[in-house]
């Protein structure tokens, strides 16, 4: 609760009548509508934030979880049958693939269903590939919102895909709750070059494609560097390793039932220390994607990280972090455009570099004239009698 002295923040920014009207059709379960939200979101449309400024009180209820590795290891034909097994037990589920973008145009290089043969025309599976928008393996701030438009709509799971390019995989940590690093056999230089960062974000390794030659050598050394984490990184509890046993049974209504106060995701990457989770031992499964093969097992694994996020309270934690990052964040993005604004009312950025070139002044004097007046305002306001 905040105390006496805790700044107010006013109302929300105001949806127009055509937007209250989006917002309103998505809440009653308008596919059609949370389509248009989206792209709304991914496009930056004017008017975007308080659409998703609306749908932040119906969060809260789904479960996030990403899925991530090095390109080829079959993320999109696991995240197919993994939203094929969700649907079996009665679950809906929404699916967010961060695909490379277009050098062209910016969006997304590949088709939205192109790559969900099995959950064709299934209605309570939402597919959508988003832009990765020159952040490669990252979750750009647009994909964040859209899991809050598919959280707010009401699907139980989410899944998110990412590209797949080395350490930046880190960036899927802001969103998801539960993080499957998936990593194919015969891949052993991958693995021991594997990034600190990935390493981390990791709840559940997977070695894809179990069925081929050298699988049961990179599950060894997976193993090898989960365990080598638990002693040297994160003294984790070796005992809280069987997820399995953990798994609830109940689906993802249950797992919901007073669990969640919030949204979803994890730690700034700024402050990052292997998310807070002191308890949690990663297991390492093995799946045959093509043939489903393992994907229960996985989903078992989904469901006994997310009990012990619950039980451990440990949800709370990364939902504080979450949204401490998400509101550095814009607030980052904000200053950083007033800033831009006012560099261009200097003559814009070019001139400015020439000034210092010339030694007619320097990059200290410049940074000082472009902020003074942005930290200016700032205490005045700061200073101003509210009841004025």
């Amino acid at each position: 609760m905040a105390g006496p002295d805790a700044p107010s923040f006013g109302d929300a920014p105001s949806l127009t009548d055509a937007d209250a009207a989006l917002v309103e059709d998505l809440l009653s379960g308008s596919h059609r509508a949370l389509a248009r939200v989206i792209t709304k979101i991914e496009n930056r449309t004017p008017g975007y934030r308080a659409i998703v400024s609306a749908l932040h009180e119906h969060t809260g209820g789904a479960d996030v979880i990403g899925v991530t590795g090095s390109p080829g290891a079959g993320k999109s034909t696991l995240v197919d049958k993994l939203a094929a097994a969700y649907r079996d037990r009665g679950d809906t589920v929404g699916v967010i693939a961060v695909d490379p973008s277009s050098p062209y145009t910016g969006g997304a290089v590949l088709g939205d269903r192109i790559r969900m043969g099995s959950n064709v025309g299934d209605m309570d599976v939402f597919f959508r590939s988003m832009s990765a928008r020159g952040q490669l393996g990252g979750l750009s701030t647009a994909t964040a919102d859209a899991v809050k438009a598919l959280d707010a709509f009401g699907k139980d799971v989410v899944v998110l895909e990412t590209v797949g390019a080395g350490q930046n995989e880190v960036d899927v940590v802001r969103t998801a709750d539960t993080v499957a690093v998936l990593v194919q056999p015969g891949s052993g230089d991958d693995v021991q070059t594997l990034k600190a960062g990935i390493l981390e974000i990791g709840d559940v390794f997977v070695v894809n494609k179990a069925d081929m030659d050298g699988a049961q050598r990179t599950v060894a050394e997976l193993e090898e560097m989960v365990h080598r984490r638990e002693g040297t990184t994160t003294a984790r509890d070796a005992g809280h390793h069987g997820a399995a046993s953990m798994a609830s049974t109940d689906g993802a209504a249950g797992r919901r039932d007073g669990a969640r106060s919030g949204g979803s995701g994890r730690d700034d990457p700024d402050a990052h220390d292997s998310g807070g989770d002191e308890s949690w031992t990663p297991d390492v499964l093995e799946t045959v994607a093509n043939t489903g093969e393992g994907v229960e097992a996985l989903i078992e694994a989904f469901d006994a990280h997310a009990a012990h996020l619950r039980e451990s309270g440990e949800i709370e934690a990364t939902e504080r972090r979450r949204y401490a990052a998400e509101i550095r964040t814009l607030v980052r993005a904000d200053v950083g455009g007033i800033a831009t604004a006012e560099i261009e009312r200097h003559g814009g950025i070019d001139r400015l570099a020439e000034r210092v070139r010339d030694r007619e002044t320097d990059p200290y004097a410049v940074a000082e004239a472009i902020v003074g007046p942005i930290a200016d305002c700032v205490e005045a306001a700061a200073d101003r009698d509210p009841d004025d």
